[in-house]
């Protein structure tokens, strides 16, 4: 009763999509692909503009724990809005995705959808890992496992058994319990540029989960404090997310050029 109690509150999959890409208007596309497993997943990939000076740049956008792509537009249109290409996957269980959730699942999920921007030429050092809530947890696996640009989780935890513990005080959370997404020990093995985002106001999951997660992070990190519950800071305080994402994916360019130019030098001497 215990595993079907925890595995009911850490995914909340929804099977119905509830509208297309198309949605937003602009070119868009349905993707199939599997993980490594062979479970097929269904992802849609949004191209930034043409002339876009971030059109090299993509974000592989891991959401949270509960609906599916379909429930992310106001992702979508931010970050679109930010000249980026965005591909946004349904975890296995979620959407039109085959199979069953679960944590090394998710993982291997990440994985096919990281495979795929590097199938159709996007560099590693330009694809940023956005993850929120549950989805941080995976974007940070996804960045010891394989080479990103970056990484942002938004209203993320530190470890299941830790927000665990903290919903639910009269149950022995901490020990037994099976899925892990441990966060906190994973952050200080990734190399690369990180932004947190958190607010205050987070019912779900406190404040301090980003701030002991900012701790753990090596440098370059950024912190961006938002406003609003768990689920609602992008509606409610658009202006601070696309502040700080914006300023974000700013610095990774900068970094690339810096690293190019050292790299260069370096070569010459």
């Amino acid at each position: 009763m215990f595993r079907w109690f925890e595995h009911s509150q850490v995914y909340i999959p929804y099977g119905s999509i509830q509208e297309t890409g198309a949605a937003l208007g602009r070119p868009w596309e349905d993707v199939w692909l599997r993980a490594s497993d062979g479970t097929k997943l269904n992802a849609w990939f949004f191209p930034a503009e043409t002339n876009s000076p971030r059109a090299q740049m993509a974000v592989l956008l891991c959401h949270g724990n509960a609906g599916n792509i379909s429930h992310r537009f106001d992702y979508y249109e931010l970050l679109l809005g930010l000249g980026v290409n965005v591909f946004a996957f349904d975890y296995r269980g979620y959407g039109r995705s085959a199979g069953r959730p679960s944590e090394e699942g998710t993982y291997l999920d990440a994985e096919a959808g990281y495979r795929w921007l590097r199938e159709r030429n996007f560099a590693a050092t330009n694809i940023v890992v956005l993850g929120e809530s549950l989805g941080g947890a995976i974007a940070t696996e996804l960045a010891v496992r394989v080479p990103v640009g970056g990484i942002i989780l938004v209203s993320s935890f530190t470890s299941i058994p830790a927000v665990g513990a903290e919903l639910f005080p009269m149950l022995p959370v901490r020990w037994i319990c099976t899925i892990q997404y441990d966060t906190l020990s994973k952050l200080p093995r990734i190399k690369v540029p990180v932004l947190i985002m958190h607010s205050r106001e987070d019912s779900i999951i406190g404040y301090h989960h980003g701030e002991k997660n900012f701790s753990a992070a090596n440098q370059p990190k950024t912190f961006c404090e938002l406003s609003g519950d768990h689920n609602d800071t992008l509606t409610t305080d658009l202006a601070t997310h696309r502040k700080g994402i914006d300023g974000f994916f700013a610095s990774i360019s900068e970094t690339a050029v810096e690293t190019s130019k050292s790299a260069k030098k370096t070569k010459q001497e």
